[in-house]
């Protein structure tokens, strides 16, 4: 008896221990502070995730370079084609894979038909060009289209050059044609870059139309995402995503639309007149119309003097009517309509950002450029109304 109640006085005693050490430990979180990391703890912590987001980064972006083009051409594409895949997929009783379907399959269509058979004609009359220039250059005769002896008001200038420089007209017509010839080499050459870095290769238009779909289909999901992850308030972040989708839609239907106009109105006038291989020139003139100055007069104003050195007045006349009236009519009337109700670039962020982005991305960086010019702009005027708006809030306060 006194065992077995010393046996159970002994497991009673057990049990009150356990129960006041298992109340004491629920307790201590409510008695001790939370431990903070240290100092030490956080730099590392903070360390290692932007090296990892670094390494992944910089692995992510080795493993999209080989398609990076017809990566940007498909997103550049599905950003322009969003607003009208929303109304497409909302008649068709909100089926956004079939929406999607749709679109891709259409530019296939738009696309790859009017593409091949320009890039096809363009190759040809660039040959063509330079077999035209290199005959020139090889007959010099009175003939000549270069011969500026045909041109009355160039005479007494050429004869205060022969007889003040020692330059006479041979030689002047030498270094013209050489000049012509390399200066026409480098254009078609570029031009032939750009134009064929829009089309791509058959297996980087493949590339492109299978990831547009999905651009399409998922494009809004990935921009919410996109606006999720960014440290900024929410006007801030719906005033960025507008002025973006403002400069690029105006640098697209504004200066790209514009420009394409205008090259096919050069392209006519060399039809019209005579002079050969338009579609060339006619490219050509759609490149030099998105630059903010010069533009398309860079094309047919030397046409015109062409034209005047054959002696063909009624030509250069017509030539000189229908750039200055016609063509700078779409620049002065078409371009502000189109540009009407969105984000005005300035003419220093597309000239830079033209020909820098077509160096650093090829022909998307004819519009990537602007665009991304436009985001820093926007971002760094964006900095500048949060500090005056801290500033004003700390007057108020003191």
């Amino acid at each position: 008896m006194v065992a077995n109640q010393g046996g159970g006085g002994g497991a009673s005693m057990v049990a009150v221990a356990a129960s006041l050490s298992a109340a004491s430990w629920n307790a201590t979180p409510m008695t001790q502070p939370p431990r903070v990391a240290p100092a030490n703890d956080r730099f590392y912590a903070r360390t290692f995730s932007l090296v990892t987001c670094l390494v992944l980064g910089w692995a992510l972006f080795k493993i999209v370079q080989p398609f990076l083009g017809p990566l940007l051409w498909a997103i550049f594409i599905a950003f322009l084609l969003y607003p009208l895949h929303l109304q497409l997929a909302a008649r068709l009783r909100g089926k956004p894979q079939w929406s999607a379907a749709v679109l891709t399959v259409l530019t296939f269509v738009v696309i790859i038909g009017p593409l091949t058979a320009l890039s096809a004609a363009f190759a040809a009359q660039v040959g063509d060009l330079l077999q035209i220039v290199q005959d020139r250059v090889a007959d010099q005769t009175k003939g000549n289209v270069l011969n500026l002896a045909n041109v009355p008001w160039v005479s007494q200038g050429l004869t205060w050059l022969n007889d003040t420089l020692d330059v006479d007209l041979a030689q002047l017509q030498s270094w013209f044609t050489q000049g012509s010839r390399e200066a026409l080499q480098t254009l078609a050459s570029l031009t032939g870059k750009v134009f064929m870095g829009a089309i791509g290769t058959v297996v980087g238009f493949v590339l492109m139309e299978f990831m547009l779909f999905f651009f399409i289909r998922d494009g809004g999901e990935m921009m919410n995402t996109a606006r999720e992850l960014i440290p900024m308030k929410e006007s801030y972040k719906v005033k960025l995503f507008d002025h973006l989708a403002a400069v690029t839609r105006a640098m697209v239907y504004g200066t790209g639309l514009t420009a394409l106009i205008q090259g096919a109105l050069v392209g006519i006038s060399f039809l019209i007149v005579g002079l050969p291989s338009p579609i060339v020139f006619g490219v050509i003139a759609a490149l030099v119309g998105l630059l903010p100055f010069g533009g398309t007069a860079l094309v047919w104003g030397p046409a015109a003097l062409v034209l005047a050195a054959q002696g063909r007045w009624g030509a250069t006349i017509f030539m000189l009517i229908w750039g200055a009236v016609l063509v700078s009519l779409v620049d002065n009337v078409v371009r502000p309509m189109l540009v009407s109700g969105r984000a005005n670039v300035g003419t220093l962020t597309v000239f830079i950002g033209v020909l820098g982005g077509l160096a650093a991305f090829g022909a998307i960086g004819l519009f990537l450029g602007p665009v991304i010019l436009a985001l820093i702009i926007a971002l760094i005027r964006f900095r500048l109304e949060i500090r005056r708006a801290e500033k004003a809030l700390v007057t108020d306060l003191s």
